[in-house]
């Protein structure tokens, strides 16, 4: 079976504040369901009040990001399915709850991951 992220930037997230309860239920809603059919890997939000740090192979660590990185944010899950058509499916599953686009990606395989 192949890993799938599904992931949405912050910004893409424009719920009023009033139904912000309502879609966090609807989306752990999804993500109980993933669980229960056996295809949730793990998922989670950027925590974006903690900075990002650069840690080089030396081990240093400086207070910063690669660029193309900075807006890193928002959510996202990895769930291990077995067509692309079904990661479609769950995409879309979150992307009814979170009331926004996901994006969807193929992780490469690895048979030691």
């Amino acid at each position: 079976m192949t890993k799938y992220l599904v992931s949405f930037p912050a910004m893409a997230m424009q719920v009023p504040a009033e139904d912000l309860a309502a879609v966090g239920e609807a989306a752990r809603e999804v993500i109980r369901e993933a669980k229960a059919a056996g295809v949730y890997v793990f998922g989670g939000g950027v925590n974006g009040d903690v900075a990002p740090l650069m840690v080089a192979s030396d081990g240093t660590v400086e207070n910063e990001t690669y660029p193309q990185t900075r807006e890193f944010d928002g959510g996202f899950c990895v769930l291990e399915l077995p067509s692309r058509e079904a990661a479609i499916r769950w995409a879309a599953k979150i992307a009814q709850a979170c009331r926004c686009s996901q994006e969807l990606r193929e992780f490469g395989y690895d048979p030691e991951s």
